[in-house]
């Protein structure tokens, strides 16, 4: 490496984007994690869509941070919003972070390094832990391209080009119920990108009672309507690797086929119990409800 080249990569700005919306319990300390990272050649951009909570109102006022921007937008949603803040970026590298989850110190200066030293790298992401409503780790599988041109696994806090952006036309801001994520990284991959995944946990995902995320899950019209717009947005991409995507659905498929004959089983098993209770005519205790109850719902999930 040149001394011209090792000056440029250690400058390489990352332009965090931070979508916000009523999140002024939280955005405060979603910024310290940004404040608290080893790479400092880092811009802030807030994009504050529309929030109406006077806390939220008040947080905006006090952000602080060395080179930061604050956009306001009225109520465009996370795909739109998160192109506002890459249009005013100036950074080589895109970071997204959503103004209620949390990063580890050295995510940022490890993905720079990432992309700096490995030109066909697209995409670069970690381990993750949850925290909130629900905590531990996140339970997503290790990136696999063909796992992935089924399902998404890759989290939006993940570091990009912008010059890859620029290529795909940025986020879908067409996928109203949510995976613009997914199809983003689908486009990537589209342009023949690679992904490099970190081994360690340097992502903490806030787990919210009641969220879009959530609201998508519980939507089964949205998850099929969203899943067709992916395939045919991404059909070349699909068809390009039909036998991956074939295979990849057939093993999910065994999986479950597995998985619903396990449920049977334990539910049986369950059953047959909960009729020797009966038949004994005794009531099971509080203790012995409970984890009947318990090990139902770990069942049915």
């Amino acid at each position: 490496m040149t001394e011209k080249q090792s000056t440029t990569n250690s400058s390489s700005l990352v332009s965090v984007i931070m979508p916000c919306y009523n999140d002024g319990r939280y955005i405060m300390e979603a910024i310290q994690s940004v404040k608290d990272q080893s790479w400092k050649e880092i811009e802030l951009i807030v994009i504050d869509d529309g929030s109406d909570e006077e806390e939220t109102i008040q947080a905006l006022t006090k952000i602080e941070f060395p080179r930061m921007q604050i956009l306001h937008t009225d109520h465009i949603g996370p795909a739109a919003a998160r192109n506002k803040g890459i249009e005013a970026a100036m950074g080589e590298y895109i970071f997204p972070l959503d103004a209620d989850d949390l990063i580890n110190p050295e995510y940022i200066g490890r993905a720079v390094q990432v992309l700096n030293e490995n030109p066909n790298t697209g995409i670069v992401y970690c381990h993750a832990d949850l925290f909130g409503e629900q905590s531990g780790k996140w339970d997503l599988p290790d990136y696999d391209f063909k796992t992935e041109l089924l399902d998404n696994h890759i989290f939006v806090t993940a570091m990009f080009r912008r010059a890859d952006w620029e290529t795909v036309g940025g986020f879908c801001e067409e996928l109203k119920a949510g995976m613009e994520d997914y199809d983003f990284w689908l486009s990537l991959l589209g342009l023949g990108r690679e992904v490099h995944q970190f081994q360690e946990t340097y992502f903490h995902y806030r787990i919210k009672r009641v969220s879009r995320t959530t609201h998508f899950q519980d939507n089964y019209q949205d998850v099929q309507d969203t899943y067709v717009q992916l395939y045919y947005r991404h059909k070349d991409l699909f068809q390009k690797h039909m036998d991956d995507y074939c295979l990849a659905l057939r093993w999910n498929l065994i999986d479950q086929l597995m998985q619903n004959r396990q449920r049977a089983v334990q539910i049986e098993q369950l059953q047959a119990e909960i009729q020797e209770l009966k038949s004994k005519e005794t009531q099971p205790t509080p203790s012995q409800s409970s984890l009947l109850r318990r090990i139902y719902h770990k069942i049915v999930k």
